[in-house]
């Protein structure tokens, strides 16, 4: 992870350049990344187990989790690793946020359901920070940016998931300014728990006046227990069992005429929320590679422990007769592959988090413009992509176990199970993938893309071998966006058909340049790095090639369509 961040993004350095981080430096960011992969190894970790096993509980509208679950919390707060991003005059300690991604991308290896409960803190501060007035700021925003209370953020219900335009909770105004909402809310990770004493609820709900679809929803702050100490009207009716993710508690909220506050400008909520969506993605990306990580950590393991058969081409001579698995091809294939996804899924990760934080303090404000498209366009890559080989590569460890990992002992089909829904919530990969295309993409004819593709390009040099083949690569990505932007005004849906296929050719693009990064690191030349690199060759890239055959293939059957309606016409 240091290597990473400072040998091949050369982060500190860069960071260093923005106003509040000159102080900052490499030793200072090694020992914060140390001090935190220490904490979350002795008391985070240990959780996990239980946390699946036991898992949250409820009873008469109450939730207790696992055991140890609000000792570690309590933990985690009074040490001060949830205001590392946050603002030192909101209380938080003005730290990169890339410093909170790494965090973040260990707590998940470790243990992904106690990590769900501060997963959305930062997300919340930001919307508060950045919306709410003055009196809700003074009230919660120390709360939130210390840790000591914890945020939840309430969109979907029973008829409306990803089309929030369906949303039907009502915020009826008082005469003091207030707000009581009723409605009933789901899938809401974190709703109930005895973790802390606080919870802000972030609701998405309706005035009595507001305009039908998502342009009439607005934002509302409905706290667990008022100022005043009383309970507000918020009770949690149910929690689910889940497929994975026993240690979070996703709870079924009823909103009884609730006391709350509104955030932001009447029907403007969802613009207010997407501030909190957009690090959850990011957030819900580190939980991709942090899981991944977590499986090829057990895989490889216990493919270095594990002698069966002979291996082709190994020239051992265990007097057991049989090899470690770990000297497979086939199983070396499998583990250098999946480490891939994570080194180059770092690459782009700590490199977007950077970006956030030139985004808002680098003085030339081209240089901001150009770190906001490269956030906007690299998230919802990261989100998608991360989170499915989160799911379809922890299967792939789990297979290294062979049937030791299909039972519970080897602790990797939690992996699995936990994964899953990564690839769902904070809005599905296919969403994030029209996200993409349609919406960021295609309508000004793929030139924001083009500008961030130089983006790239700008880090490689032609007369390098390896870089050059990145260069014609990005090249070939460019020409299909470009016949992508033409092809799709004749045909409105295409976009929405070739999405997922763009999504990957993009991410697959991405992780060959993450890897001419690492190739230029000291270090690079190494079996540690060699390996994934030489996977990422063979066994990776050559998707690219068969989506962009995708997209041309769509591409000529759409003009072929257009061709004979106008021959008919």
């Amino acid at each position: 992870m240091l290597f990473v961040l400072s040998h091949v993004l050369r982060g500190s350095a860069l960071l260093q350049t923005l106003p509040p981080y000159r102080e900052l430096d490499t030793e200072l960011t090694q020992q914060l990344v140390q001090e935190a992969g220490k904490f979350v190894g002795e008391v985070i970790a240990p959780l996990n187990r239980s946390g699946d096993e036991i898992g949250a509980r409820f009873k008469d509208g109450q939730v207790t989790m696992a055991p140890g679950f609000r000792e570690a919390y309590q933990a985690f707060w009074q040490a001060g690793w949830p205001a590392l991003a946050a603002a030192t005059q909101d209380g938080g300690q003005g730290l990169p946020i890339v410093l909170e991604v790494m965090l973040f991308e260990m707590l998940n290896a470790a243990n992904h359901g106690w990590a769900m409960a501060p997963d959305l803190l930062h997300g919340a501060y930001e919307c508060i920070k950045h919306h709410a007035s003055d009196a809700l700021k003074e009230r919660y925003l120390a709360k939130l940016a210390r840790g000591e209370w914890l945020a939840t953020m309430c969109l979907t219900e029973p008829q409306a998931g990803s089309d929030l335009g369906l949303v039907k909770t009502r915020a009826l105004p008082q005469d003091d300014g207030s707000f009581r909402l009723t409605g009933t809310k789901i899938f809401i990770s974190g709703g109930e728990h005895d973790l802390c004493d606080n919870i802000v609820h972030l609701v998405l709900a309706r005035l009595p006046d507001a305009a039908p679809g998502s342009k009439g929803l607005s934002l509302f702050l409905v706290p667990k227990f008022m100022p005043d100490g009383a309970r507000s009207a918020v009770y949690c009716d149910r929690i689910e069992e889940k497929m994975g993710l026993h240690g979070s508690p996703t709870c079924v909220l009823r909103f009884d005429a609730a006391n709350g506050s509104i955030i932001g400008q009447p029907g403007r909520g969802l613009q207010a929320m997407f501030v909190m969506m957009n690090s959850a993605r990011l957030h819900v990306a580190m939980q991709g590679i942090g899981l991944l990580e977590a499986a090829w950590q057990k895989a490889d393991t216990y493919a270095q422990e594990r002698r069966q058969m002979r291996a082709p081409g190994c020239k051992t001579t265990d007097p057991s007769g049989a090899d470690l698995i770990r000297e497979h091809p086939a199983m070396r294939r499998i583990l250098d592959t999946q480490r891939a996804w994570i080194d180059g899924g770092r690459v782009i990760a700590y490199r977007t988090a950077v970006e956030l934080d030139v985004a808002r303090h680098h003085p030339d404000a081209a240089r901001r413009d150009a770190a906001l498209r490269w956030c906007s366009l690299t998230t919802p890559v990261l989100k998608a992509a991360f989170t499915q080989q989160a799911f379809y590569g922890s299967s792939e460890c789990l297979q290294v176990f062979g049937g030791h990992g299909y039972v519970r002992e080897s602790g990797i089909e939690q992996h699995v199970r936990d994964a899953r829904v990564t690839m769902i919530y904070e809005g599905s990969n296919e969403i994030q993938a029209i996200d993409l295309l349609v919406r960021k993409v295609l309508p000004d004819g793929a030139g924001a893309f083009r500008h961030w593709l130089d983006a790239l390009r700008s880090d490689l040099d032609p007369q390098q071998s390896v870089d050059a083949r990145v260069l014609t690569r990005l090249t070939a990505l460019q020409a299909h966006a470009d016949r992508l932007a033409q092809a799709a005004i004749a045909d409105d849906t295409l976009g929405h058909w070739l999405a997922d296929d763009f999504l990957r050719a993009v991410a697959l693009s991405l992780l060959d340049w993450s890897f001419a990064r690492i190739a230029k690191a000291p270090e690079a030349a190494t079996l540690r790095w060699k390996a994934p690199a030489q996977a990422l060759e063979r066994w990776i890239m050559p998707e690219l090639a068969m989506r962009l055959g995708i997209i041309d293939a769509a591409i000529c059957a759409t003009g072929a369509a257009s061709s004979a309606a106008d021959m008919h016409t």
